[in-house]
């Protein structure tokens, strides 16, 4: 598949996967700020995403190496946004690491969405798990 990219900066660097095999293409941060509590790093990059799919933008692994967590947890990236992406953490301690022009800072993965309707009914169909909450699976 290809997915059409704008470069917003000289800086920007096209998302790629590091190994093969990989789920997620890196992203690089090219701007820092801090913008009410967070830490905020721009990517230079704004995606064309086809209608039907979806970016999705996880933290790295590594990042758990540091004080900072992405702050919505896993970004959305619809089909019909085309500025610029930008990653915003948390931080989970006094000093944080933070992170430099250049550094990957994040995962892109894009996905096909499905097309959902809803159907309300009275009852749904039993399963051997029903309506047991959490933990209910096993441990």
């Amino acid at each position: 598949m290809k997915i059409k990219i704008k470069k917003f900066n000289e800086r920007a660097v096209i998302p790629s996967y590091s190994r093969n095999g990989d789920a997620g293409m890196d992203l690089v941060a090219t701007e820092f700020y801090y913008e009410d509590g967070l830490f905020c790093y721009k990517t230079g990059i704004g995606l064309e995403i086809p209608n039907g799919y979806v970016g999705l933008i996880y933290p790295r692994s590594s990042i758990s190496k540091y004080d900072l967590i992405l702050s919505n947890h896993v970004g959305v990236i619809d089909s019909n946004y085309r500025g610029e992406i930008i990653l915003k953490f948390r931080k989970t301690t006094q000093y944080p690491y933070i992170f430099i022009n250049g550094d990957r800072i994040g995962q892109l993965i894009i996905i096909p969405r499905p097309k959902i309707t809803f159907e309300e009914v009275e009852i749904l169909s039993e399963t051997n798990r029903n309506t047991n909450g959490f933990g209910s699976s096993g441990a």
